[in-house]
C-alpha cells in the first residue's frame, strides 16, 4: 500500500480496548478540569490519573448484569482507582463521555482517511502528466464524441479528489466537538466555562449547543462526505471496468503472473478490484442514509441512533479507507495501452472531427442548417456502410466548392483539437487561490499531496 496507515490502524481506532481506553482519557481530563476549578478534591484527581484502569473482560462481566456499557466501564474503573472513585464521573451524564469520545476516535479515523486521500491525490497528479499528450477517444453515452487525452480524463479525477478533500476536512473538522452538558444539554451540574476547558484540554471544540447528546446533524454530514469520496471511488473504478473491456482494452487493472481470472475461462483478466470498490461503495451510500436517519431524536435524545453508529461509523471509515488505499494501488499499477487508444480513436474514420468540419464551414460563409446537413449525411453513410468520413467529404464538390480543400483537412488536425490541454493542466495543477505551483515538475517542499508518498515505477505498455 502507498498510504503509510494500513488497515490494521482503523481495527485499532474501532477497537473495544481503544474505546474504553478514549473513555477513560476523557473521563480524566473532566476529573483533572474540575480539579483545577476546586470542584473535586486534587487528591482525589490525583489517585485517578495515577490508578484508573480497567478489565476487559471486567467490564463485559458487569455489563451482563447491569446491561449499561458506561456503569459497568465506571465501576470496573473505580476497583482500581479505590475511595477516591466517588469522584469519578462527577457531575457528568454517560453520553458526555461517549460522545465526546467518540469524537475523539472520529478524529483519529479522519487523520487516516486525511491521509488516504493525500496519496491517492498524488498517484492521480502523477499519473495524470505522465499521459498528458496521450489521445485518446472522448466518449458520452458511450459513443465516441471528439478526442481527448487519457490525462486529461486523469487530471478531472484529480480535480474531484481536491473537492473530496476540501469536503471532508470541513466535516471532520465540524465533528471536532465534545459536550459536558449534561442529562439534558443545560448544564444542571457543571457550567459552559467548564465545558469549554475539558474540551480544549482533549484537543475539542466544545458544542455551542447540545441536548444529551451532540446533534446528529453533524454525523450524518461526515457520513454523507465519506459516501461522496466512495462515489468519486466508484466513478474512477467504473471507468477502468469500462476501459478494460475487450472490445475496448485501453487500460487495464494489473494483472500478475500467477493471477487467475476465472476457474472456467484460462484467458480471463477481470477488473476485479474495481468491482470489490464499485460495491463497497454503495455500502458506504447505505450508511449515509442511515446516518441521515439518525438526526430525528425523540425530545433531548433517544437511544435509536446509538445502535446504528456502532456499525455505521467504523464500517464507513473502515471501508472508505480500503476502498481509497484499493484505489490509489489500482491507478498507481494500472497498465495503460496509448497504441490501442490511438486505433480506437481512429476506428471511425475521422467521425470524431465532424463538429469542428461543421463550426470550419461556418466560418467560411456555409449556413448552419446547410452544413450540419452535408456533414451528417456523409457521416451517417459512413457510419452504416463502413467508410472512411474524412474521404467522403474530401470528395464531396458540394463541400469542397464551398470553402478551399485545406479547411477541410484542417479540421481533422488532432493537435488543434487537443490545443487547450496545457491550458487546462495549468487550471487544475498550478493555480490555486494562494497561487502556489503543483506541478510536480516543479519542486515544492510545503506540498502535502506528497509528504507520505511512495512512488512505483510507472506502468505503460503498447497494445
Amino acid at each position: 500500500m502507498i498510504s503509510r496507515y494500513t488497515r490494521s490502524d482503523m481495527g485499532r481506532i474501532w477497537s473495544e480496548e481503544n474505546r474504553f481506553r478514549t473513555w477513560l482519557k476523557v473521563e480524566i481530563a473532566a476529573t483533572e478540569t474540575l480539579a483545577e476549578a476546586r470542584v473535586v478534591p486534587r487528591q482525589a484527581a490525583k489517585a485517578i490519573r495515577e490508578l484508573a484502569d480497567f478489565r476487559l473482560e471486567r467490564i463485559r462481566e458487569i455489563e451482563a448484569e447491569v446491561r449499561h456499557d458506561v456503569i459497568a466501564f465506571t465501576t470496573a474503573v473505580a476497583e482500581f482507582v479505590g475511595p477516591e472513585s466517588r469522584w469519578f464521573h462527577y457531575g457528568l451524564t454517560s453520553n458526555d463521555v461517549v460522545d465526546t469520545a467518540q469524537a475523539l476516535l472520529i478524529r483519529e479515523a479522519s487523520e487516516v482517511i486525511a491521509n488516504d486521500l493525500r496519496a491517492l491525490s498524488a498517484v492521480l497528479e502523477r499519473r495524470a502528466w505522465e499521459f498528458k499528450d496521450t489521445p485518446m477517444i472522448g466518449r458520452t453515452h458511450g459513443i465516441h464524441a471528439e478526442p481527448i487525452t487519457f490525462g486529461f480524463k486523469l487530471a478531472n479525477w484529480y480535480s474531484e479528489v481536491q473537492r473530496d478533500i476540501e469536503r471532508f476536512n470541513r466535516a471532520a473538522e465540524e465533528m471536532r466537538v465534545g459536550k459536558f452538558s449534561g442529562a439534558v444539554g443545560t448544564f444542571a451540574h457543571l457550567s459552559p466555562e467548564l465545558e469549554a476547558k475539558m474540551c480544549a484540554r482533549l484537543g475539542l471544540k466544545a458544542a455551542s449547543g447540545s441536548s444529551q447528546v451532540i446533534q446528529r446533524d453533524r454525523h450524518a454530514n461526515y457520513l454523507a462526505t465519506l459516501a461522496v469520496i466512495g462515489c468519486t471511488l466508484d466513478k474512477i473504478a467504473t471507468e477502468i471496468r469500462h476501459l478494460q473491456r475487450t472490445e475496448v482494452r485501453e487500460a487495464e487493472e494489473f494483472f500478475s503472473d500467477k493471477q487467475k481470472g476465472s476457474s472456467a475461462m484460462p484467458h480471463k483478466r477481470n477488473p476485479i478490484t474495481s468491482e470489490q470498490i464499485s460495491g463497497l461503495a454503495r455500502v458506504v451510500r447505505s450508511n449515509a442514509q442511515a446516518g441521515f436517519e439518525n438526526v430525528a431524536l425523540w425530545h433531548e435524545r433517544d437511544i435509536s441512533h446509538s445502535s446504528v453508529e456502532r456499525i455505521i461509523l467504523p464500517d464507513s471509515t473502515t471501508l472508505v479507507d480500503y476502498m481509497l488505499n484499493k484505489t490509489t494501488n489500482l491507478l498507481d499499477t494500472m497498465f495503460v495501452y496509448p497504441e490501442r487508444m490511438k486505433a480506437n480513436l481512429e476506428s471511425t474514420g475521422g467521425l470524431v472531427f465532424s463538429g469542428q468540419l461543421l463550426l470550419d464551414l461556418v466560418e467560411h460563409g456555409v449556413s448552419r442548417e446547410d452544413g450540419y446537413r452535408l456533414v451528417q449525411g456523409h457521416a451517417m453513410r459512413a457510419w452504416k456502410e463502413g467508410l472512411n468520413f474524412r474521404e467522403l467529404v474530401t470528395r464531396d464538390p458540394a463541400l469542397t466548392g464551398r470553402v478551399p480543400a485545406q479547411v477541410v483537412q484542417r479540421a481533422f488536425d488532432l493537435k488543434r483539437q487537443l490545443r487547450n490541454i496545457d491550458a487546462i493542466f495549468a487550471q487544475v495543477f498550478n493555480r490555486k487561490n494562494d497561487g502556489t505551483n503543483r506541478n510536480p515538475k516543479t519542486k515544492n517542499k510545503a506540498s502535502l499531496l506528497t509528504k507520505t508518498t511512495k512512488k512505483r515505477p510507472a506502468r505503460s505498455k503498447a497494445s
